[in-house]
């Protein structure tokens, strides 16, 4: 991916001395350009397009921001019940992320959204403990986060 960054800007500079035209305007022209031609030449890299991972880091984004909002709604509700009839509880989540940075972005979204935070990770790195304010269906909080966060981290990290 920093190849065609890099090869990016480069066109996007080249571009620019080319058409003898300092301005960001032309070097925004080249950029644009110089990704048509990435593109183009996508199956001569080592891996994925480019964008295809911003746009997913973006997605990555956009499903926190959702979640947190839900999240922050579930947490009020609970706290403005007149009869604290909630269930606190710690539930094992099974992970398929393999690599340290992808599971401490896991872990690191899931204590961020309020209501739940991971309290240990196994030593194989396969099981996070979470603790959860309100529980009440631990296999639906798993398909949950696996549906949300982790298939969005996965599709950030993989080629």
């Amino acid at each position: 991916m920093a190849k065609q960054v890099l090869l990016n800007v480069f066109l996007g500079f080249m571009w620019m001395f080319l058409t003898t035209t300092y301005e960001p305007v032309a070097f925004v022209k080249g950029y644009i350009f110089g990704l048509l031609i990435i593109f183009v030449f996508r199956k001569f890299f080592d891996s994925r397009f480019y964008l295809y991972r911003v746009f997913s880091f973006i997605k990555l984004a956009l499903i926190f921001i959702k979640e947190l909002i839900m999240a922050n709604i579930a947490v009020v509700k609970v706290v403005l019940k007149p009869k604290m009839d909630m269930t606190p509880g710690i539930f094992a989540y099974p992970t398929s992320l393999e690599k340290d940075w992808e599971i401490t972005t896991l872990a690191n979204l899931i204590t961020l959204t309020p209501g739940t935070m991971v309290i240990d990770i196994s030593e194989d790195k396969k099981i996070l403990f979470v603790h959860a304010i309100d529980i009440k269906d631990a296999k639906a909080e798993i398909d949950g986060i696996k549906e949300s966060f982790e298939k969005a981290i996965m599709e950030v990290s993989r080629t």
